[in-house]
């Protein structure tokens, strides 16, 4: 393994670390989350349409999703491990028999459909992604949870110590109350 292979394979490795893409293929309709900075602000804003064409390999991979917006035919190519990429959601599989789409660009209407595949394969990676999404919103909600009890309990010890202190000033008040009586009483007795 030469070692610009070798550089590519270890930032491919460390960019999955941080963010899995689901597996997917030409055909398929796509919601793929980017990054876009107006100014100083960023947020996410949402592409959806049906992936073209994957091309390249390793750390140059790309892929091209292909949407209709307005009547007019948008595409636009994506790097596979882009950080402007922030997420890709498989909306449905598609079956086809080609690897790249090009002759997409050329269909309007009916004949620009794409059928469903519902296929053992297709079924297998939805109800891969499926339980993985489910994983995922379970232990999202466990932090939560976890959350809310460290908060609860921190507020509870923060009562805690806010009533003992409230008790020791009072304490300390009735003592000084009953000292300050007392040479007082002395006084009158006298």
């Amino acid at each position: 393994m030469n070692i610009i292979a070798q550089l590519d394979a270890e930032q491919v490795a460390r960019i999955e670390a941080s963010r899995k893409l689901p597996e997917f293929s030409a055909g398929d309709t796509l919601r793929v989350q980017v990054r876009v900075t107006e100014g100083k602000r960023t947020r996410l804003q949402a592409f959806e349409g049906v992936c073209i064409a994957r091309s390249g390999a390793g750390l140059n991979e790309s892929f091209t999703v292909r949407k209709i917006s307005y009547g007019e035919g948008v595409e636009r190519v994506f790097p596979m491990y882009s950080p402007i990429v922030e997420a890709v959601e498989v909306v449905r599989r598609g079956k086809v028999r080609r690897a790249k789409l090009y002759y997409m660009r050329d269909r309007r209407g009916k004949s620009a459909r794409i059928v469903e595949d519902t296929g053992t394969r297709a079924r297998k990676l939805n109800d891969a992604e499926r339980a993985a999404l489910a994983e995922e919103k379970v232990r999202l909600e466990a932090e939560k949870v976890a959350a809310a009890q460290a908060l609860a309990a921190e507020k509870a010890a923060a009562e805690a110590a806010e009533a003992a202190a409230a008790k020791a000033a009072a304490d300390e008040a009735a003592a000084a109350e009953a000292a300050a009586a007392a040479p007082a009483e002395d006084a009158k007795s006298e």
